[in-house]
Order: structure tokens, then C-alpha cells, then sequence
């Protein structure tokens, strides 16, 4: 039997989570509007994997270098500078649907991008205040958080929507104008967190006295940050190209729901409520399967949750009715939840907390990357081959770590 959880920590873990259902919200309206607001701007679908391709990029760009800022100088800076980038980009975008530019939306969202990905050093906060066998599951206990703003997203939209119809206003950039208030109430809990989730995970022992925790060296300054030796372990090389194949996948699917619901005569705010349900399996069940990591292991939650994103993407691609494609993007949903949750408790457990942000940021880039790489070849798959092609992709992608993982007999199924 082990003992409970302090008070402080469950205190801090309740406002991150609180935090992120207010501040999360706006990354389903970039993932469900933003090929719909470049298809607007630009007249093309093959542009449409655009908004995908720079949320992606701003992932690549922002992980590593807040990683290191929140490593030097403690998680709740990095949560805020996230934030305050996260609250100027929602009025870009807002303006670049007045202006009609697309230039302006690039912009907008790459910025906007930035800043959201740059406060998801809040999983790291949680993965800082918890010893190993409960990591997991904190993580899922924040991700948690984000089922608040998924509530919020389709009344938002269909408010934004009236309000759009009697001003004479784009209903593609009404939404974004409702963010702000969420982002700055978000940044209001963050200074409630106390002490600085870094300070915790550097003195774990202090906090869970009864469990047998390492003592960490503490190290003024930066600590140095090994990379490779991130690659060469084949534990954690296989929870980055899974974390990175369920990113891809999920960014390709993302911009097929909204297209193919267009393209069928669903509404905005179907479409709204669609990718609500996308957002509730990535967030829905992510304390059980933290559970499940915890306490099986990490790889045998993270292998079926990739093979999952596989199964929702074929459901997307292939079938035309709300009710099926719909289904699909919850399962790709829900795998990206397991791979993601598994991922970056495993290479939180591998690494010092005065090296992790960095360690789950240089994860993070990769899984940018993907984004970006998914982008690419999604725009020009729709226009030269239709949804079918690019559907095949995403089915691809994920089938990459599960081939690997049957022929690497050397990767541990418990870690």
C-alpha cells in the first residue's frame, strides 16, 4: 500500500489542470477552422494542410528552447511566456479573416502555435511533482483539465456564428475573438502554483519520504543536456518515433475531418462538434490509460495506442457519414492519448528533473517535425489524389513504430 498523495501536490496538480481547461481550448478551433480558414483565404484544398504544417513548425521551433528556459529558470515562466504568445496570436487571426489575408493568418497561427505548445511545459510540471509510479497517471490527470474548454468550444462557436451573421462579420475569425478571457484566466491559476513544480521534482524525497526516490544532485546553473544518448537508448528512441507517428497521423486526420464533413454539407458547428469528440478521446481517458502505463509498463500502452490511430484514420478516410468518420477521429484521439501519455512518461523517468524540459521538448520537436511533414504531403495528396490517398498516409505513418517494434526484440515491453 502506498502512501497518499500530499496535499500540495494534489493542490497543484488541480490548478494546472484548471489551467489548461480554460487555456486549451483554442487548439481545437487551429486543428477544426484553420484548413477551413485556408481554404477561405486561398481558394485552394491543396493548401489546406497549411495550418496543420505551421502548428507543427511552431512545435518545432518552441519546444527545445522552452524546455531550456523552464529548465534554467523554473516551469511557471515558460507556462506564462506560452500563454501571453498564445493570447497576441488569437487576435491575429481574428484580424487576418477581417483583412482577408493569408499572409496575416500564417502569421497568426504560427504564433499562436508558439505560445499553446510552449504552455504544454504544464505536463512537465505534472511529471515533475510525482514519483515514477505515479507519473503516468498524473499526466493523465492534467490532460484531463482540457475536457472543460472542449465544452466550451462548440457554444463559442455557435455564439460566434449569430454573432457573425448580424454584424457582418467572417464566422471563420468571430471565435477566435472569444480566447483571450480563457488564455488570461488560464495565466491567473498558473500563479497559484506554488512552489515552482521544478523545486518539487528536485526534492521528491522531501514529499514522498516513504518511497525509495534517488536523491538528484542539485546543479547551479543549466545542466547539460545529452541528446544522444536519448537516441541510443532503444527504449526511448522507440517512444519518440511512436509519439512522432501518432503526431503525424493525428495532424493528417485533423485537417480530413473537416474537409470531408465540409465536403459532405455538415455545418460549422457539426464540424465543431466532431472534432469535440476527437479532443475527448485524447483527453477522455487519459487517467485510466496513465494507470494502465504505471502499472503494466509504458510500451504495452504505448504499441496498442499507436496501432489504435491506425484503425481511426482508415475510418476517416474511407467512410462519408458523420456518425463514422466522427468515430474515427475519436479512436485517433484516443491512440495519440496513449502513445503521448506512455512517451513522455517514459522519458520523463529516464532523465533528471533539471534536464526534462529539454528531454520532453527535443521529443516534442520530433513530433513538429512529423507535423510538418504531414502538412506537406497533405495538401498536394488532396489535390492530385482526393481524401482516399491521404487517408493511406496517415495509415502509413503509424504502421512505422509498429514494424519497428516487431523487429527490435531488444525494446523491453515494462518500461
Amino acid at each position: 500500500m502506498h502512501p497518499p498523495v500530499p496535499k500540495l501536490i494534489k493542490r497543484n496538480t488541480a490548478l494546472i489542470a484548471l489551467s489548461m481547461s480554460f487555456s486549451g481550448a483554442g487548439m481545437q478551433f487551429a486543428y477544426g477552422f484553420g484548413p477551413l480558414m485556408v481554404v477561405s483565404l486561398t481558394g485552394s484544398s491543396g493548401l489546406a494542410g497549411l495550418s496543420v504544417g505551421l502548428i507543427g513548425l511552431s512545435r518545432f521551433l518552441v519546444a527545445y528552447p522552452i524546455g531550456k528556459i523552464t529548465d534554467t529558470y523554473g516551469r511557471k515562466p515558460g507556462i506564462h511566456f506560452g500563454l501571453f504568445l498564445a493570447l497576441i496570436g488569437t487576435l491575429v487571426l481574428a484580424y487576418s479573416m477581417y483583412v482577408q489575408s493569408i499572409a496575416v493568418f500564417a502569421a497568426g497561427l504560427l504564433v499562436f502555435g508558439m505560445g499553446m505548445n510552449a504552455s504544454q511545459q504544464m505536463r512537465i510540471a505534472a511529471a515533475d511533482m510525482y514519483p515514477p509510479r505515479m507519473r503516468a497517471q498524473a499526466l493523465g490527470y492534467v490532460a484531463l483539465g482540457s475536457l472543460v474548454g472542449l465544452v466550451l468550444g462548440p457554444i463559442m462557436v455557435t455564439i460566434a456564428g449569430k454573432i457573425g451573421e448580424a454584424t457582418g462579420q467572417d464566422p471563420l475569425g468571430m471565435p477566435w475573438l472569444f480566447l483571450p478571457v480563457l488564455i488570461m484566466s488560464g495565466a491567473i491559476i498558473v500563479n497559484f502554483i506554488r512552489p515552482d513544480p521544478k523545486e518539487i521534482g528536485m526534492n521528491l524525497q522531501k514529499y514522498y519520504p516513504e518511497d525509495v526516490i534517488a536523491k538528484e544532485v542539485r546543479v547551479e546553473g543549466t545542466v547539460k543536456f545529452n541528446a544522444w544518448r536519448m537516441i541510443q537508448n532503444p527504449n526511448l528512441r522507440i517512444a519518440i518515433i511512436s509519439n512522432c507517428a501518432a503526431q503525424g497521423n493525428m495532424s493528417i486526420v485533423m485537417v480530413l475531418t473537416s474537409l470531408v464533413l465540409h465536403q459532405h454539407g455538415h455545418s460549422l458547428v457539426a464540424i465543431s462538434m466532431s472534432h469535440m469528440f476527437h479532443s475527448a478521446g485524447m483527453f477522455a481517458f487519459t487517467i485510466p490509460l496513465g494507470k494502465l502505463a504505471d502499472r503494466y509498463g509504458r510500451m504495452r500502452v504505448m504499441t496498442p495506442g499507436v496501432a489504435t490511430t491506425l484503425v481511426g484514420a482508415a475510418m476517416t478516410a474511407f467512410t462519408s457519414t458523420w456518425a463514422s468518420v466522427t468515430l474515427g477521429t475519436f479512436l485517433v484521439g484516443i491512440g495519440w492519448a496513449a502513445a503521448n501519455v506512455s512517451a513522455t512518461a517514459m522519458i520523463a523517468d529516464h532523465v533528471t528533473t533539471q534536464e526534462r524540459g529539454r528531454a520532453i521538448g527535443f521529443n516534442d520537436s520530433f513530433a513538429g517535425a512529423t507535423s510538418v511533414f504531414a502538412a506537406f504531403v497533405t495538401g498536394p495528396l488532396l489535390q492530385w489524389s482526393g481524401l482516399p490517398a491521404t487517408g493511406l498516409t496517415a495509415v502509413l505513418l503509424a504502421a512505422i513504430p509498429l514494424v519497428l517494434i516487431s523487429v527490435q526484440p531488444r525494446i523491453s515491453k515494462k518500461p
